[in-house]
């Protein structure tokens, strides 16, 4: 019995992430810097500075809200302690597990959620010390706690180094955003990384975060929130990598959309059924095989879904195996779900055996946690 697995939970990064930075690079590691929270017309009161420029920026256009470690607002939380939010004592993160009734938990990163600089050997430098903080956690606490891989996408040779290592220390899943840079996810220069997971078993996490510059400074968080910029990237590339066949390349990739919701399927595919007609996937397929639970089935590809979304109408769509959910635990956002558990186990509106499939074997399978 695989128990209930939470896809999708968050490490605070913080100081201490980058002590196996390239010593090279030492002196650009990102470093914390206080400001006057009243200034920005937020309650945040530290950013980092990478390459020159404060991340994340708090206010007008290309603003973001990214949770920063080591910042008194974070240190002052009492919702979930430091050391398990900073993974700082995985052992205790594993004994909230209990508390929160998951068994398996899939750490992803806060601060890599976000495009951070144009500079390749530092990108990848920040990228290896993280990975390699993470997996340190991972060999503390166990397979009870795994994680997502991040990759300098920019450096192809050092992504497939980096995935090969973390395979090795405890990573079930290789991190995306929904566009990377200027490039759309099925852009045949990510080929080898998709290669290097194919080969290897793991899963594509294509997770919300900023991650096309472009995009994010042309709205203001105050004003679009984090939707176009953030939170709609995954539903572009779920429309590019089905329109292209990507997956039919990759036989053993399962492809997760993460913390984007799962409401927008209907629309993703009725627009790609309409615009695909006498294209890439043929003449008016029917909805209910070409584009429904047989394409997420034949494609592997898996959408997680928030505790109030309609999961009984999105099942007609996705089907029963494919829809996957996390808690979001470690952030304080809008997909926080802390009750993940009993929350779904109360819904009167779907199955129990289906809300089973959901918290665990969904879950399991996509990780290929057995």
């Amino acid at each position: 019995m695989v128990g209930v697995i939470d896809i999708d939970t968050h490490i605070i990064e913080h100081a201490g992430v980058w002590e196996q930075f390239d010593p090279a690079l030492y002196r650009r590691r990102p470093v914390l810097a206080s400001i006057d929270a009243d200034d920005v017309g937020a309650a945040r009161d530290a950013v980092w500075m990478i390459d020159g420029a404060a991340v994340p920026k708090r206010s007008g256009k290309g603003s973001m809200a990214l949770a920063v470690g080591g910042s008194d607002s974070e240190n002052a939380r009492k919702d979930i302690s430091t050391g398990v939010r900073y993974l700082t004592d995985p052992l205790q993160r594993v004994r909230d597990m209990d508390e929160r009734g998951v068994d398996t938990e899939v750490v992803f990163p806060t601060l890599l959620l976000a495009y951070l600089t144009d500079d390749v050997e530092l990108e990848v430098a920040i990228c290896r010390a993280y990975n390699r903080y993470v997996g340190e956690a991972w060999r503390q606490a166990g397979d009870r706690l795994r994680w997502v891989v991040v990759p300098p996408l920019r450096d192809i040779k050092a992504s497939v180094e980096e995935i090969e290592w973390s395979r090795e220390h405890g990573a079930v899943g290789v991190f995306f955003r929904g566009v990377e840079g200027d490039r759309s996810l099925s852009d045949r220069y990510f080929d080898p990384v998709y290669e290097a997971a194919n080969r290897l078993g793991m899963a594509v996490c294509v997770h919300t975060g900023p991650g096309a510059p472009g995009i994010t400074q042309v709205f203001d968080r105050t004003v679009s929130h984090n939707l176009p910029q953030n939170r709609a990237l995954p539903l572009w590339a779920f429309r590019d990598l089905v329109a292209h066949k990507v997956p039919e390349r990759f036989p053993n990739v399962r492809w997760g959309f993460i913390e984007a919701s799962a409401s927008w399927v209907p629309y993703v595919l009725h627009h790609l059924q309409r615009s695909t007609r006498a294209s890439t996937l043929g003449a008016s397929p029917d909805p209910s095989t070409e584009w429904g639970p047989r394409l997420f089935r034949d494609y592997k590809l898996y959408v997680a879904t928030e505790a109030d979304e309609d999961i009984a109408y999105l099942t007609r769509f996705i089907g029963e195996d494919n829809i996957i959910t996390g808690s979001d635990y470690g952030h304080q956002d809008q997909s926080r779900e802390r009750n993940m558990v009993k929350t779904m186990r109360a819904r009167q509106d779907v199955s129990p055996e289906v809300i089973e499939k959901i918290l665990g074997a969904n879950g399991a399978r996509f990780y290929g946690l057995g």
